[in-house]
């Protein structure tokens, strides 16, 4: 399946499954103690400093809507975001829908393995520890993880980042 993670997600198919993306956007950080935090990362020459979330396509026309699930505090520019990031307390993950797949930064990485993603990431997320751990237990983990239970490809963030 090497040959999906360079496929742009606009011509990416899923052949009749629900369609499974990884998508990442820039990490940023508000005034205050998320900047302060975002410069001790770069400080510690921490490269590729990338938000990664995982998307689904349902293959159903009644559903047009893309699924994202995206572990990570709900307001990042919140003081509690920051001491929740640094304590490594229990944030939610969240879930929301887009209209359409971005056509930037978006892979499709594979098909569903089973009949209802939507079904399977739910159930996966009523077990993943939540837990934030920046760098031990946090959104690149999240998304191998549930990409993983999906698709059964493994350590994709990794091979996404070579490609």
């Amino acid at each position: 399946m090497a040959s999906q993670f360079l496929i742009p997600s606009a011509n990416a198919t899923s052949g009749g499954r629900d369609a499974v993306y990884v998508a990442t956007v820039p990490l940023k950080a508000a005034a205050g103690p998320p900047q302060l935090m975002m410069s001790m990362a770069y400080s510690l020459n921490l490269k590729n400093l990338e938000h990664f979330m995982v998307l689904i396509k349902p293959s159903s026309p009644a559903r047009p809507e893309v699924i994202v699930f995206d572990f990570q505090p709900v307001n990042l520019e919140s003081i509690e975001a920051a001491l929740s990031i640094l304590s490594g307390k229990l944030i939610p993950v969240m879930q929301r829908t887009l209209k359409k797949v971005p056509r930037q930064r978006c892979w499709m990485v594979g098909s569903c393995k089973g009949n209802n993603a939507m079904e399977m990431a739910i159930e996966f997320n009523n077990s993943w520890e939540t837990h934030l751990k920046v760098g031990f237990h946090d959104c690149r983990h999240y998304t191998n993880a549930l990409v993983q239970h999906l698709t059964g490809e493994i350590q994709i963030v990794e091979r996404l980042r070579r490609s």
